[in-house]
């Protein structure tokens, strides 16, 4: 793979014989190669919007039941024939891609004993190898690929400044792609703080260009530029109607976002419904119960009826008068 992305570089320099112009040209073709897995990676991340309100849903019903949520989950996602998994390998397969020209860009320029270029994975009967291995500076547009911005601005301020703005406008392309991508796209997970480390995250990696041949860096503007007409192409594809998958996925993570808001404001619990209770069946006296175990007392703070206590003495023998008689 890495000798085939530099017969591709020779290939290009050999049209345009220029080393900036074939570094673009070779961006161009990989960005051109990696589209149908970027619109595949846009188009699965829309669909799993779409269904978060959904798996909002299930989470509160089968709350502290793991097995059956990821049931429900897989269900719903053969329903509405859905791949979890869409949005995230298409980013996987491009990486390779990215180490591959990273690799090959950067070896172009690898010196050897004596300072002149060795370049590795080309063809040494290639007219790109013959250039470079006679030579110890790869100069385009008077600009010297193979020097790294901060040691151009450590040996020469003057003479550094381009090296510097070339990666000052890598960066400005960064934030200005992010901007796009982060204008329509909304993630009820994340946190405005953990949104914005994802928009100046590319800003930082455009920084750490400064201590990579500048080659590197003309390949990553190329490929910010297409970037951007690329996310461009994407907005209006998928968010171009009111009925589009993007504005249903936009939406969709409205209602998610609400859900989820409800959820913590009750608490993390889901709603119960509030049963009625229903009322307790009348005690039926017991027909083999003896009369005397009936409660007779009266209750507390009120006076026995006559009647009673005539009943309750009834049955019992008079006490006999022993009251002596007067004394005469």
């Amino acid at each position: 793979m890495f000798q085939a992305a530099a017969w591709l570089l020779s290939l290009f320099y050999d049209l345009v014989d220029s080393y900036a112009v074939a570094i673009g040209m070779i961006a161009v073709a990989v960005m051109i190669l990696l589209t149908p897995l970027t619109l595949k990676s846009t188009k699965g991340m829309l669909e799993m919007q779409r269904l978060q309100p959904e798996m909002r849903r299930l989470q509160q019903e089968h709350r502290g039941d793991r097995q059956r949520l990821n049931e429900e989950m897989m269900k719903l996602y053969s329903e509405h024939k859905v791949n979890p998994l869409a949005s995230c390998l298409p980013l996987l397969a491009q990486m390779p891609v990215f180490i591959i020209m990273f690799r090959v860009i950067n070896k172009l320029t690898e010196t050897g004993p004596d300072g002149t270029f060795t370049p590795s994975y080309l063809d040494e009967s290639s007219n790109l190898y013959k250039d470079l291995s006679s030579s110890r500076e790869m100069l385009s547009f008077g600009l010297d690929l193979a020097q790294r911005p901060a040691e151009a601005l450590g040996d020469d301020f003057v003479r550094g400044l381009p090296y510097v703005g070339l990666v000052l406008l890598l960066g400005g392309l960064y934030f200005v792609q992010q901007r796009m991508v982060a204008s329509r796209t909304t993630s009820p997970t994340m946190s405005p703080t953990q949104q914005k480390i994802m928009q100046y995250l590319p800003v930082a990696f455009a920084v750490f260009q400064l201590f990579f041949p500048t080659g590197l860096v003309v390949y990553y503007i190329v490929q910010a530029v297409v970037r951007i007409g690329q996310q461009a192409y994407i907005t209006r594809r998928f968010y171009g109607g009111e009925h589009s998958i993007g504005r249903q996925a936009q939406e969709a993570s409205q209602r998610a976002r609400d859900m989820a808001k409800s959820d913590k404001e009750s608490g993390g619990q889901a709603p119960r419904v509030k049963k009625e209770a229903k009322p307790a069946p009348a005690r039926r006296p017991n027909p083999k119960a003896p009369e005397g175990s009936r409660r007779t007392t009266p209750p507390k703070g009120r006076a026995t009826p006559p009647s009673k206590r005539q009943g309750s003495s009834a049955g019992r023998h008079p006490k006999p008068n022993r009251t002596k008689p007067p004394k005469s």
